[in-house]
Order: C-alpha cells, then sequence, then structure tokens
C-alpha cells in the first residue's frame, strides 16, 4: 500500500488504513469478489478471479505532491458515491 496514500487518507478521512488490517495482498488472499473496478491509472493490473467492470482512468499520484493525491483521492469518493447511486 503506498504510504503517501495511507497518510492522506488518515489526514483527510481520519482511517487509518493500516490499523484497520489493510496490507498489500497476494492474489489468493482476495476473497470473491461481485464488481471489480480499474483505476486505470496505466499499471497492469493482476487478474483477480473477475473481469474488471470499469476502468476509472485516473492517473497514479505516486511520487507526486499531497495536492495530487488528495485530487485523486476526491475523484475517488466521486466515482464511488456515483457507483453508490448506480446500484440503488
Amino acid at each position: 500500500i503506498n504510504q503517501d496514500a495511507v497518510r492522506m487518507m488518515k489526514e483527510i478521512y481520519g482511517i487509518d488504513m493500516e490499523r484497520n488490517g489493510q496490507y498489500s495482498k497476494l492474489i489468493s488472499e482476495i476473497p470473491e469478489v461481485d464488481m471489480a473496478i480499474s483505476m486505470g491509472c496505466n499499471v497492469g493490473c493482476p487478474f483477480i478471479g473477475r473481469a474488471f467492470d470499469d476502468n476509472w482512468g485516473l492517473d497514479d499520484p505516486t511520487g507526486k505532491s499531497d495536492d495530487d493525491f488528495k485530487d485523486i483521492i476526491k475523484k475517488i469518493e466521486e466515482k464511488i458515491l456515483e457507483l453508490k447511486k448506480y446500484l440503488q
């Protein structure tokens, strides 16, 4: 897990991803999913047992500024809220 993302999630939302048990997982450790979303950051995604349902076309902020991370995190939040409305 990108440590800048962990830090930004804690700063923005008060979510401590590591304390909540988040860690990089092996493919075999990922549970079966109902839906899979690619962030679309031009990084090859592994096959997790299901084809991707959508590609959000987001840039990878790795190595960029905190503001870049905040922009991407905000876009992810917006996409999640759109998805939530669609699924309801």
